[in-house]
């Protein structure tokens, strides 16, 4: 295992649950797609933390390379797709995220971190089921396509 962490991926786990509880503290989730929702309905009176959250992690992510942190493991073509068909795979994945967050009321982040923290068994099958079909998708993916 060329990537294996454990410290750092501790110290990640541990400031992702605090943060979430502090969240939940304050009466929110820390769903992305949620906040992303509310960010972009109409009738959102609270936007402006929204934003700030949403800044924040698209921001950590860029800042992660600039303050020296290792991305030369990361490819822009992953799978060994052609270069059309990953692009299209990524455009209708990200439509069935969309449309799974909705048919589930919420995502992994949602379910699986606070779902989960506040014991719902709600989001015990969501994140059940997230896991099965992302466990499937990696072996057609990676075994029946010979990626």
């Amino acid at each position: 295992m060329e990537n294996f962490t454990p410290v750092l991926s501790l110290a990640g786990g541990l400031v992702l649950g605090i943060s979430a509880t502090l969240m939940l503290a304050g009466g929110r989730i820390t769903g992305i797609s949620g906040i992303l929702g509310g960010l972009l309905s109409a009738g959102s009176s609270d936007r402006s933390w929204r934003f700030l959250f949403l800044l924040g992690l698209i921001g950590g992510a860029a800042l992660y390379p600039i303050l020296g942190g290792d991305i030369s493991y990361i490819t822009l073509n992953p799978y060994g797709f052609e270069e059309s068909m990953h692009y299209g795979a990524l455009i209708i994945g990200g439509l069935l995220v969309g449309l799974g967050t909705t048919i589930g009321s919420g995502c992994t982040s949602g379910h699986g971190v606070c779902g989960l923290g506040r014991l719902s068994a709600r989001s015990l099958v969501a994140t059940c089921v997230f896991m099965a079909v992302a466990g499937i998708v990696v072996f057609v993916i990676r075994i029946l396509m010979g990626s």
